[in-house]
């Protein structure tokens, strides 16, 4: 393999030792870059574990310089990668709730001009009336020639 022949060469300047980690290491980014390219991880959180991991067993065999250092480090990198990107799952998750609130309580009124045009007036619900986007509140639902005045010529 072309890395035993470049150990090889390397080692006659005595820092195969270096060289023999950081071929690991690039060998760990690498697969775990195809993984995850690969994988196309459905949530944030399995997105952090798994970068999470291979930087944490890289950090370990760069620490440890064994395969025991280099699970403990996939080990805690995934979990921290986990935790991490399950805090962004939570907030893009309540996110969307609230769009989602923020849509149900959304009414459209279209409001017809003297020449035709149509105009989309959105009215918010608020308690038993609703709000126009000027800030005036309306009791019930308005109509067309309630909100002409306002938004329509």
């Amino acid at each position: 393999m072309w890395t035993d022949r470049f150990i090889r060469e390397v080692s006659k300047t005595g820092d195969a030792k270096m060289i023999e980690k950081l071929t690991t290491i690039l060998m760990v980014a690498v697969v775990s870059l195809g993984l995850v390219i690969a994988a196309g991880c459905e949530s944030d959180a399995q997105t952090g574990a798994l970068i999470g991991g291979a930087a944490g067993a890289g950090i370990g065999q760069l620490a440890g310089g064994d395969t025991e250092a280099t699970l403990i480090g996939a080990a805690v990198g995934s979990g921290a990668g986990y935790i991490l990107g399950n805090e962004g799952d939570k907030k893009k998750a309540a996110a969307d709730r609230q769009s989602i609130r923020q849509e149900m309580n959304t009414v459209m009124v279209n409001v017809t001009n003297s020449n035709g045009s149509v105009i989309q007036v959105p009215l918010t619900k608020q308690g038993v009336g609703y709000v126009g986007p000027r800030g005036e509140y309306y009791d019930s639902l308005p109509t067309q020639d309630q909100l002409r005045p306002v938004y329509g010529f």
